[in-house]
């Protein structure tokens, strides 16, 4: 089999790039010094995270000069993300760190005044027909495709200049701001996009960076022109527990009870809905924009290195190929051998396995009233803020469990305060959110906007904003609840809970500014496919992804 040399300096999830390396024939030979460089025919350069400690870690390994010879060399050279990043001159993320300069330009932050920061999910990659010959795909990129970014700082695009010095570029549109996608001269292709995150398009641009077939004469393309921008996010979410027989089930709760109830008992059996790996390939393959898995079975005498749910992640991973979420049970443990394993390690265990972002939720709670009592001063110990400085705030989704707290007025609370048009049960015209802890069981002195803005703060790079009082009811969003965190924080929301119908995802998507929507039960159910709910909103006019199915160039 073929060979590529891949650069592992601990990058994040770089299994999924792995998988998507090897399902397309190629056997992958482990960088592990930079003395091996030299022997590389192709090399790819992955990357998550901060741009001066990638950098700042590929000096410390002595990579830096190796790497730099290789491309100077016409050898086949590919970056993904931050790859792309560091082959630029500057970032603003890290002004006094230069980069490797192969590629005029310095990377600028999104402005977060119009929209939310980081830019997380799929966009385009779109090459002018100034600088592509008719009907011509570079390196596998189609007009018409959609592909996963996930970045808060880009190079803004200059028409012309880069081309003038022989560089071929793909451009993305992200809220009126123009950057860079992609990029290829020579031996050269960079993304910013993650293409192994990226579906079947995705794996087309690896598939042509690794067969050396830089320009394709394309077929006749099936899919319609799609505008540049970014599409409405559709996530499937997967609640996975052990049932009362010790196997690992898809569950679905109603205001998160998971078990079935009789007439002869209040405690019925846990509601098994499907088999977790094998409903996130049925997901993938009805083209969801990515899929969560929310862990909410307690481990206590199972090793960490032998959790149930790392498996779940490395055989999904092997055949999915959109980012993986895993939540539950990421925070400092002690292991069954007495050794303390923290925050950070638990997560690099779940990178490790195919997971593309961590969750955290009751420990952000606990953060975020520490947060306060110290007076709005960070610790640098939680972690959020400990893994968000090692992977990135795109790495650290905060899922949050609000419930409504009604009140006659106002002035009978210290917390934020909403006039709402869904009374309470006494007719009620005010309520708060209150904050939950331990699966919505413990309710806590902190409401959701707090909340919020304190895990920004902390480096958080999303909000899964759940609904105890939604969840499970099929009636739609909560479109209140949404549209007060979207007002406190500049970072992605995800709308979650209530979901039971397509229109309800239409709802969401006309009537707040959430940033993606979360479905489950109607999914697992089969009520409803993932498809089905991006062909309602593609006939009401959103812009969606929608499914590919040819590795063709």
């Amino acid at each position: 089999m073929p060979v590529v040399h891949l650069l592992d300096y601990v990058a994040g999830n770089i299994r999924s790039l792995a998988n998507a390396i090897e399902r397309l024939g190629y056997t992958i030979i482990w960088v592990k010094g930079p003395g091996q460089i030299k022997d590389a025919e192709k090399l790819i350069l992955p990357g998550v995270g901060h741009f001066g400690h990638c950098l700042s870690q590929l000096a410390k390994g002595g990579y830096l000069e190796p790497i730099r010879n290789h491309i100077n060399s016409g050898k086949p050279f590919m970056g993904i993300c931050v790859g792309l990043q560091v082959l630029f001159e500057s970032s603003t993320e890290s002004p006094t760190i230069p980069g490797l300069a192969h590629i005029p330009g310095c990377l600028n932050k999104f402005d977060d005044s119009d929209k939310s920061v980081p830019h997380i999910g799929w966009n385009s990659a779109t090459i002018s027909d100034t600088c592509k010959p008719q009907n011509e795909s570079f390196y596998g990129l189609r007009n018409c495709s959609k592909y996963y970014y996930v970045h808060s700082y880009a190079v803004p695009y200059e028409e012309g200049r880069l081309e003038e010095q022989g560089w071929t570029v793909a451009t993305s549109i992200y809220g009126g701001e123009t950057f860079i996608g992609a990029i290829g001269r020579d031996n050269v292709l960079a993304t910013q996009f993650h293409p192994e995150k990226s579906g079947v398009a995705g794996l087309r641009v690896i598939k042509a960076f690794l067969d050396l077939r830089q320009w394709e004469t394309l077929k006749e393309e099936t899919l319609p022109s799609i505008d540049q921008g970014l599409t409405r996010r559709i996530i499937a979410c997967l609640d996975v527990r052990s049932n009362d027989q010790g196997d690992l089930v898809v569950t679905k709760g109603d205001q998160y009870d998971v078990r079935d109830r009789t007439e002869h008992t209040s405690r019925g059996s846990v509601r098994n809905l499907g088999k977790p790996v094998e409903m996130a390939r049925k997901y993938y393959d009805q083209s969801a924009d990515e899929i969560t898995f929310l862990n909410i079975t307690s481990f206590r005498n199972c090793p960490l290195a032998d959790l149930p749910m790392l498996s779940i992640l490395e055989k999904t991973a092997e055949n999915v190929f959109v980012p993986l979420t895993i939540g539950g049970g990421i925070r400092e443990t002690t292991d069954v051998d007495g050794s303390v394993v923290t925050a950070l390690e638990v997560a690099t265990m779940y990178f490790r396995s195919g997971a593309d972002k961590v969750s955290i939720g009751s420990d952000a709670v606990i953060a975020a009233e520490e947060y306060y009592r110290r007076g709005e001063r960070l610790s640098s110990k939680t972690a959020i803020e400990t893994i968000s400085a090692a992977y990135g705030n795109q790495a650290v989704v905060v899922s949050v469990d609000p419930k409504r707290v009604f009140i006659r007025s106002p002035n009978e609370t210290r917390h934020c305060v909403i006039e709402t048009t869904q009374l309470g049960p006494e007719g009620e015209k005010y309520c708060w959110y209150q904050c939950t802890i331990k699966g919505g069981r413990e309710g806590r002195d902190l409401d959701v906007q707090q909340l919020v803005k304190a895990v920004e703060a902390m480096g958080a790079g999303e909000i899964l904003l759940n609904s105890i009082d939604k969840d499970g009811s099929n009636s739609g969003f909560d479109l209140e609840l949404i549209s007060e965190v979207k007002r406190c924080v500049k970072i992605p929301v995800i709308a979650s809970s209530g979901a039971g119908q397509p229109g309800h995802f239409a709802d969401v998507f006309e009537k707040s500014a959430t940033d993606a929507a979360l479905g489950a039960g109607m999914f697992h159910r089969g009520d409803y496919r993932v498809l089905d709910v991006k062909e309602f909103l593609h006939r009401r006019g959103f812009s969606v992804r929608l499914p590919e199915t040819d590795l063709e160039y």
